[in-house]
C-alpha cells in the first residue's frame, strides 16, 4: 500500500477567512496572490488573464477530502487541441528552428521514445509526491502524446470520441469488454 500524504486542515477561523477572501476576489475579479506574483512570457511580450480565475479543488486519495486548490487562469482542455493544431502546422517546418518539426522528422521510434522518456519523468515526480513537478512533467507528457498522434495521424477528435464512448462504463467492465473482442478475433 502506497503511503498517504497527510491532509493540511485549516482552523474554523481561517476557513472563514479564506473563503470571504475568496468571495472578494470573485467579486472583484482578481488572481490569486499566487498567480498574479507570476507573469508568464510568450514571444517577448507579457501575458495576463483578465478574466477571474476558478478556483479548483484537489481531491487527495483520503477520502476525497480537500488538501489544496489550484487557480485556472481561463484554461481549458481545448489547449489540447490548440496544440494539436500547432504541432500539425509545424510538421514540415524547419527542424533547426521548431522542436515539433525536430521530433517528427527523426520517425516514428524516436518520437514514440521521447513520450516513453516523458511519461518515465511524470511516474518519477508522481511517485515522489512532488505535485509541483508532476504538473510540468504532465504537460511535457502531453505535448509528446500530440507530436506522437501526429505522427500516427491520429486526430484528437478520435480520442475524445473514445473516451465519451466509455464514459459511464466501469474500467473494470470496459477491460473485460476489450479481452472478451479480443478472444473472439482470435
Amino acid at each position: 500500500m502506497a503511503s498517504e500524504r497527510p491532509v493540511k486542515t485549516k482552523s474554523p477561523a481561517k476557513k472563514a477567512s479564506t473563503k470571504k477572501t475568496a468571495s472578494k476576489k470573485a467579486e472583484t475579479g482578481k488572481r490569486s496572490v499566487a498567480k498574479s506574483a507570476v507573469t508568464a512570457k510568450k514571444g517577448g511580450a507579457k501575458k495576463s488573464a483578465s478574466a477571474p480565475s476558478k478556483t479548483v479543488k484537489r481531491a487527495v486519495r483520503t477520502g476525497g477530502a480537500v488538501a489544496q486548490t489550484a487557480t485556472l487562469d481561463g484554461a481549458t482542455a481545448s489547449v489540447l487541441d490548440r496544440l494539436f493544431e500547432v504541432v500539425t502546422a509545424r510538421r514540415d517546418a524547419d527542424p533547426n528552428i521548431s522542436h515539433s518539426a525536430r521530433l517528427l522528422s527523426r520517425g516514428t521510434a524516436k518520437v514514440a521514445q521521447k513520450f516513453g522518456e516523458e511519461a518515465v519523468e511524470c511516474l518519477i515526480e508522481a511517485v515522489a509526491g512532488r505535485s509541483d513537478k508532476l504538473v510540468g512533467e504532465s504537460a511535457d507528457v502531453l505535448y509528446h502524446l500530440i507530436v506522437m498522434w501526429v505522427d500516427a495521424g491520429v486526430h484528437p477528435a478520435e480520442i475524445w470520441n473514445e473516451l465519451h464512448r466509455r464514459e459511464g462504463t466501469s474500467g473494470i467492465a470496459e477491460k473485460q469488454s476489450r479481452a472478451t473482442a479480443r478472444v473472439q478475433e482470435s
